[in-house]
């Protein structure tokens, strides 16, 4: 799969840029949701928790491509 998407272009920097862009939308979401909704902060939370969860993968998926793109230049 790793080089699959490193076939397709996809470079280690987009996955760390798309786990700090997920970190910082958890915290967008967070604030919209806890303001705009009448669910409570339960609600937000969940919201926030389920986009937080992204950051780690998109973070390991960069690390895995990194690899691939060392082992590429040998």
């Amino acid at each position: 799969m790793i080089r699959k998407l490193h076939e397709m272009g996809v470079t280690s920097e987009m996955a760390y840029t798309a786990g700090f862009g997920s970190i910082g939308l958890t915290v967008l979401i967070w604030l919209a949701s806890k303001k705009g909704e009448d669910a409570g902060i339960d609600r937000a939370d969940r919201w926030g928790l389920f986009v937080g969860e992204w950051a780690p993968t998109f973070f390991a998926l960069g690390i895995a491509l990194k690899l691939e793109e060392q082992r590429f230049l040998r």
